[in-house]
């Protein structure tokens, strides 16, 4: 694969704020020179997870969605698994617990398909896609925060359900397409 071009920095952080800190993130506003020179404020989220999403693939070729009411978007959303992995655990350990977590499934073989920021102009947030295969049905073990329903479906019907816009989270999107266009 060819590597792309990279240029230097040209924001000059001048000062940094704390404006809210919880368990999962932190919300800074910075004062900083932009490329033109001019001064201006930026609202920065730090994220203290890495997002992990999971595309587990049966010998059958069928996957495994995850859907949910999501509170911020006031929307349902049907979505591959995924969870957050704190940044200082091997992101690899991080999908097995919620991959086990939200469908009961483990798998014995894992590859990494892809690696992306959620959403580069406000947050740090770095996402990590992983493919499960060699599967093995369990417990699920949903969290406090969870009312979740699981689907098993055929991964060709899951990627066309984000061709038709039924899959509109991002790290799903991504991942999925990228799986339909790679050779996994």
């Amino acid at each position: 694969m060819k590597k792309l071009k990279t240029y230097p920095n040209p924001w000059r952080p001048q000062s940094s704020k704390v404006i809210y800190d919880n368990p999962w993130l932190c919300l800074h506003e910075d004062k900083v020179i932009n490329p033109g020179g001019g001064i201006s404020h930026y609202g920065k989220i730090d994220f203290k997870n890495i997002a992990i999403g999971i595309i587990p693939v049966d010998e059958y070729n069928n996957t495994w969605l995850v859907g949910q009411y999501r509170y911020v978007p006031n929307c349902y959303s049907w979505e591959i698994p995924m969870g957050g992995g704190p940044l200082h655990t091997d992101p690899l350990d991080s999908a097995k617990r919620e991959l086990r977590e939200e469908t009961g499934l483990t798998a014995t073989h894992w590859q990494e398909l892809m690696q992306l920021h959620t959403s580069n102009s406000v947050t740090n947030e770095r996402g990590i896609v992983y493919i499960a295969k060699g599967l093995t049905e369990g417990e699920t073990e949903f969290e406090e925060t969870e009312d979740l329903k699981i689907e098993k479906l055929p991964l060709e019907e899951a990627f066309e359900r984000v061709m038709t816009g039924e899959i509109t989270d991002a790290i799903s999107v991504a991942g999925l397409l990228k799986m339909k266009l790679s050779d996994f």
